[in-house]
């Protein structure tokens, strides 16, 4: 019996332009097949119809959509219906393979920034296993484009994607949405990875990683090679947000990094309201402000745990959430100075944190600089010798430096105002 389980999960049939097949006796998938409609998959043929047929054809009842190996010119825009998941074979990033696996060549909209995104998804739908490339994109004169995707409603899912170089990638704050659910995502984005508002109830993003090496890398004649490949670097400081996050309520990230952006990670407060968020093993490397806190909810606000900081984190003068660094490193570029800049009304904790090599510019300049508003740092190690450690602006609130170690010797500022509470004690060389 259970030998023809196994022979009956592994049958393929096609018939009505939908395909029955299993990779094993527990994985079914009933789908339609884009080919069944008419999709060549040759690079050369627009299948953007045969692939809203195709998708058109699951809205009924929901269902997978499935594209195979192979190429997809997409000149329009695809709407991907409520309960419906397109699919493809990406099973690992194919940053350098570019033709390999289902990959979708995106033509459309070119200079409309504002216009619709390639692909809408709607409440319980998805995109997975499929490879995103814009073959007209160049560095050297950089087109605007739509998001790549955008989710409105519940349980939105992106899985197993790339984008190779979209101009933005991952929407979830242009429309309300619930629940949206990001995974292994992989890619080169130009100016912002993903972006989150309107986000009412809880929203989770793990394993996602921004690096220009996705489009450097990748098979094609438009990659940024040699010359090219400066200018991107040179293009992605002063322009690339990795990812923005306004209105959420509770977002929960973990294992996401990008490299060479102008902020890593963005909080802002949106005409819907602040955000807060919890941060696990994330990362923001080789960038002018990894965090910037402008806004966060006030009785929640952001906490990042064992993440990596590179180099700069601010917090602004208009949030007035607490912002908790909890078992970070922090570490130095060769224009860093401070490497957390505070103020505002929250306040802000690091706890057990390892701060090396600021003031690379301004030998002054602390590593912690306390403009305004309150400050707890607590058993973190500073490890840079005969540099200042911390500096106590006078609008400062409060402060607690509580048993951490100084390398060379304690070298704490406190220009804190006479009414400020502080309390610095308990620390070792």
């Amino acid at each position: 019996m259970r030998v023809m389980t196994a022979l009956l999960a592994m049958c393929l049939v096609i018939g009505a332009g939908s395909v029955v097949f299993a990779a094993d006796a527990n994985d079914v998938v009933v789908s339609a097949n884009v080919t069944s409609f008419g999709a060549k998959g040759d690079a050369k043929t627009d299948d953007t119809k045969a692939f809203q047929a195709a998708l058109d054809s699951a809205a009924e009842k929901g269902g997978i959509v499935f594209v195979p190996a192979g190429t997809y010119l997409i000149a329009g825009t695809l709407n991907v219906p409520q309960g419906v998941t397109l699919r493809g074979v990406w099973e690992s990033p194919h940053h350098a393979d570019i033709g390999k696996g289902t990959l979708i060549y995106a033509t459309g909209e070119a200079g409309k920034e504002d216009g619709t995104p390639l692909i809408s998804l709607n409440q319980s739908s998805c995109i997975k296993g499929i490879t995103i490339f814009y073959p007209d994109q160049d560095i050297d004169n950089v087109k605007a484009y739509p998001w790549t995707i955008r989710g409105s409603g519940m349980h939105c899912s992106v899985i197993d994607v790339t984008l190779v170089n979209s101009y933005k990638g991952i929407d979830f704050g242009t429309n309300w949405n619930e629940l949206h659910y990001v995974r292994n995502v992989f890619g080169c984005v130009l100016k912002v990875g993903i972006y989150i508002n309107q986000t009412t109830d809880i929203g989770r993003i793990e394993n996602v990683h921004f690096n220009p090496h996705s489009w450097q890398r990748a098979d094609h004649p438009n990659a940024p090679k040699g010359k090219k490949w400066d200018t991107l670097l040179a293009y992605l400081p002063e322009n690339f947000i990795g990812f923005i996050i306004g209105k959420t309520d509770w977002e929960y990230m973990n294992n996401c990094f990008v490299i060479f952006p102008k902020i890593g990670y963005h909080f802002i407060r949106t005409a819907n309201g602040d955000g807060n968020a919890v941060l696990t093993q994330c990362g923001s490397d080789i960038c002018p402000v990894s965090v910037q806190v402008d806004a966060s909810q006030s009785h929640a606000g952001i906490a990042f745990s064992n993440c990596q900081i590179m180099a700069t984190v601010v917090v602004g003068p208009e949030n007035n959430g607490p912002v908790k660094f909890s078992n970070c490193g922090f570490w130095p570029i060769e224009t860093t100075d401070s490497q957390a800049i505070i103020e505002g009304g929250g306040n802000v904790t690091f706890s057990s944190c390892h701060f090396s090599g600021w003031a690379n510019k301004n030998e002054k300049a602390p590593a912690i600089s306390v403009k305004s508003g309150s400050v707890i740092v607590n058993g973190c190690d500073f490890t840079a010798e005969g540099k200042n450690q911390i500096e106590l602006g006078q609008s400062t609130r409060s402060a607690a430096i509580v048993g951490c170690r100084f390398a060379g010797g304690e070298k704490i500022i406190n220009n804190a105002p006479d009414s400020a509470k502080v309390q610095i004690g308990l620390n070792v060389e």
